[in-house]
């Protein structure tokens, strides 16, 4: 089996995991930034189930391929590193898109993931390396692709466990490993790489300099 496939399959049933161990009292607790725990849980949900979504969509002429995950994210957040107005926008789109898919889990959310993500997973194991998705920025192939919803998909794991006091899951090291080299790759191709590499070896950056990747 493809790595690429084996990290996906590590990251859809670790944050399947994660969802189990909610209690039914933190749903409503703080997730990430404005959102729940639910709204936290309804975004990443999103990367299982759109993968279905972009598979059979219609290709216009105009989309250009995008190589890979790091091609990806700097065709989604192309233009706002410059415009905040441009990134404000597009986080409260990406805020209220978590919001919606948050209502959506429904009265089960822990069954709902669980099914999202078993329909995935299988979805997944069906389709050939080079089907194409066809998504807003560009299309890729599914295994240009799933790199991203694995990296979705381990990040926001860490933040469901983060949030709840769950213990991460044995089962998502090689996602976040994969993920460590998404990150890795996003930061040297973006403006704050010096930054990023002295975080990551340790050494403090300005008290003014905040690294994000995304």
């Amino acid at each position: 089996m493809a790595s690429w496939r084996v990290e996906f399959q590590s990251a859809t049933r670790g944050f399947a995991d994660l969802v189990a161990a909610v209690g039914p009292d933190q749903w409503e607790l703080p997730g990430l930034g404005l959102w729940s725990v639910r709204e936290l849980v309804g975004h990443a949900s999103r990367s299982l189930s759109l993968i279905a979504t972009y598979l059979g969509a219609d290709r216009p002429p105009t989309l250009q391929p995008l190589a890979d995950a790091v091609a990806y994210y700097r065709a989604v957040f192309a233009g706002t590193e410059a415009d905040p107005e441009a990134k404000a926008r597009l986080d409260e789109s990406i805020a209220e898109r978590g919001r919606q898919a948050g209502l959506a889990l429904g009265h089960d959310p822990a069954g709902h993931v669980a099914r999202l993500a078993r329909e995935a997973e299988e979805l997944v194991e069906r389709t050939a390396d080079d089907a194409v998705l066809v998504l807003a920025p560009g299309t890729m192939t599914l295994a240009g692709y799933l790199p991203t919803r694995t990296f979705e998909l381990a990040v926001h794991g860490l933040d469901l466990a983060r949030a709840t006091g769950a213990t991460v899951p044995a089962t998502m090291q090689p996602s976040i490993a994969a993920s460590c080299e998404i990150a890795g790759r996003l930061a040297a191709a973006g403006p704050l790489a010096a930054a990023a590499l002295m975080l990551l070896t340790g050494r403090p950056t300005r008290s003014d300099e905040r690294v994000s990747l995304i």
